[in-house]
């Protein structure tokens, strides 16, 4: 049985939002009070016309409310608080005065602190901006744009008028922007000057031209200088009027009017990583984000007032549109950008010390690099005002979980979180009431009827197979843009089950009520029929200080699959026999003998997404001889050169 690492203790349970949740369900909604979290979960899962108005009203919803649900057997026609009206950004600005709203830290140390006052009267003028320019409902903004304040001022201005909000960090290449911006005919682009990344700058005016000359529907340009830099040169365009942000910043602010648009009003397009063909255009509704976010943030991550969130995001990762929603919960945002390895290991940490951190966000590889660094941080840094640390972006190893509380901090609670872009939120994730688990994520989140199928579409227990979601939720996609009849959206999710949501994660649910993603159920191994997780091995491969990096993939080999195992090897170490067979004793010790695989191969270089996740499917393409589809989706395309033809494949 896998081990408690963490429990909070009575005191912190009885002060904490979800108590005081489960209080306001005893007073609203005669609930029978439990301080048990399996209780609570079954009441929003049987209740969830009760459930998600009690989520509106606990925390506050500025807006509208009617009391109107629709549900039908095919969930994309599910509809929550028909009729209800409110206005994003009037519940995302819900403090005005002088204490800190955002600060944002570039790597190289320039810090900027933005107060509620000053972010409301900066959102006016953008807003005032966007009246004259002839901005409207349903127009899209696009944004090509770092993880700085502006970015968020922006996105509020956005949704505060009805605009549909859409962004691409700048690590995305030219031909990736176009891709997904192509797609859904923004009327205004708004672009940052230069990017830094690991003490390099990179131009993005440079890629302004192909960018207009792509895509037509761009009429206008705001240009954003980097923070504490001065304006790179850049040349006017024919057809198209550019404005500057300084020039932005000398509008005079009025008050806001927060005009109420329904529940469904869109809010954001997101983008599917776009690894097996076209970014697939992700529209999500107002109303369901806010509400979803909400939930998580205070009743799941217990977020409050006064609190400090901090989440390593780029903008082009859905993560960054949950960290900016924590202002509706009253909380500063503290936003970073750069490298997070930027000339010390220890550069997050310090930033969450200093800057008296609550919730700390980050990526299951970003705690392995401190793992494999062998960074004791507990002395060094006090973390007194920590609470919550999250992962995600991929599945945090029992290793992980163990370091964390080992080597950074031991009374902190340990949330491991998954979802996706898909839904900008999670189906499973933390809760307080629960115990952290080695290895687990704890629990659905509330509200979300979240199980694991096999392949008949049989609940199962302690069994690996889908994860999906058998109900309706309010952040459900509103739809596909350019997607008529909803056939992408429907392929996407409801091929595989009808009537309920397959999210493509291949998964186990234990006795103990918690999680373990294995890794994407298109990148599970099938050898000799049995199907296993990626990250069974990775969780045993990462344990080797001689391995900076992996990727495990499936190659069809005489009419069967061979497992086969791709390393990077960190500078100070050779590649040998003898180490092969240490990670394969070490494989067959720890995961099983399947689990070993055929092959063990030195490389220089492992592909990724724009948002650091290792593209499996790819690799498995290019080792096959299949053509991969949509190569501007990987941050290092030029990795998968190595790839091809490899002469130990053909034996």
């Amino acid at each position: 049985m896998n081990k408690k690492l963490w429990e909070a203790s009575p005191t912190v349970k009885n002060k904490s939002n979800l108590f005081r949740y489960e209080k306001f369900l005893v007073k609203h909604y005669k609930y029978k009070f439990s301080k048990k979290f399996n209780k609570l979960l079954k009441w929003s899962n049987d209740n969830p016309s009760n459930f998600w108005s009690s989520v509106w009203d606990f925390t506050g919803v500025k807006g509208q409310k009617k009391f109107k649900f629709k549900y039908t057997k095919n969930l994309i026609n599910s509809r929550f608080l028909i009729g209800s009206k409110l206005n994003f950004a009037e519940n995302l600005l819900s403090k005005n005065d002088n204490t800190k709203a955002i600060t944002f830290i570039s790597e190289n140390g320039f810090k900027e602190i933005r107060t509620w006052k000053q972010l409301n009267i900066n959102t006016s003028k953008i807003i005032e901006f966007f009246k004259k320019i002839k901005i409207k409902k349903k127009d899209r903004i696009a944004a090509y744009l770092p993880n700085i304040i502006e970015t968020v001022e922006s996105f509020i201005a956005t949704s505060s008028i009805g605009g549909i909000w859409s962004s691409c960090s700048p690590d995305f290449g030219v031909n990736g922007v176009i891709e997904r911006f192509a797609q859904i005919n923004p009327k205004l682009l708004i672009i940052c000057d230069r990017y830094y990344y690991n003490g390099k700058e990179i131009n993005i005016l440079e890629r302004l031209p192909l960018i207009l000359e792509k895509i037509k529907s761009i009429k206008s340009i705001i240009l954003v200088n980097y923070p504490g830099k001065n304006n790179l040169k850049f040349n006017k365009i024919k057809g198209v009027k550019i404005f500057y942000w300084k020039d932005i910043k000398k509008i005079k602010p009025k008050t806001i009017i927060f005009k109420k648009f329904d529940f469904d009003q869109e809010l954001a397009i997101l983008y599917s990583s776009g690894t097996t063909g076209k970014p697939k255009c992700i529209c999500h509704r107002a109303g369901g984000v806010l509400l979803q976010h909400l939930k998580e943030h205070q009743l799941h991550c217990e977020i409050s007032p006064g609190d400090n969130v901090f989440y390593f995001t780029t903008c082009g990762w859905m993560m960054w549109n949950w960290l900016v929603s924590s202002l509706a919960s009253k909380a500063s945002i503290v936003l970073f950008d750069g490298s997070p390895l930027y000339k010390k290991d220890d550069l997050l940490i310090k930033i969450a010390n200093r800057e008296n951190i609550t919730l700390f966000g980050i990526s299951a590889k970003y705690i392995d690099s401190l793992k494999k660094l062998n960074l004791s941080l507990i002395k060094k840094y006090k973390l007194k005002k920590l609470k919550t640390i999250c992962s995600t972006g991929s599945p945090l190893s029992e290793d992980g979980f163990r370091y964390i509380y080992k080597k950074i901090k031991k009374n902190v609670h340990v949330a491991s979180i998954s979802g996706g872009t898909d839904i900008v939120s999670c189906f499973v994730l933390g809760n307080i009431y629960s115990p952290v688990i080695s290895g687990q994520i704890q629990n659905n989140g509330l509200g979300m009827n979240t199980d694991i199928f096999n392949d008949k579409g049989r609940s199962i227990r302690n069994q690996k197979g889908e994860l999906v979601c058998k109900s309706s939720f309010p952040s459900m996609p509103k739809k596909f843009w350019n997607d008529k009849n909803n056939l992408k959206y429907k392929n996407a999710y409801f091929k595989k089950f009808k009537g309920v949501w397959h999210h493509g994660d291949y998964a186990e649910r234990k006795n103990s009520d918690g999680y373990i993603i294995y890794g994407r159920s298109d990148a599970t191994l099938n050898p000799g029929g049995v199907r296993l997780g990626t990250s069974e091995i990775y969780s045993v491969v990462e344990k080797f200080k001689e391995v900076k990096d992996s990727i495990v993939v499936g190659q069809s080999w005489d009419n069967d699959i061979r497992i086969l195992l791709f390393i990077v090897l960190n500078n100070t170490n050779s590649f040998d026999q003898n180490l092969v067979e240490k990670i394969k004793k070490k494989i067959r010790i720890e995961a099983s003998p399947r689990h070993v695989p055929s092959k063990i191969i030195k490389v220089m270089d492992i592909p990724r997404t724009k948002n650091g996740k290792i593209v499996e499917l790819a690799v498995k393409n290019i080792i096959e001889g299949n053509k991969i589809k949509n190569i501007q989706a990987l941050a290092n395309p030029e990795a998968l050169k190595e790839y091809k033809n490899l002469k130990e494949l053909k034996i």
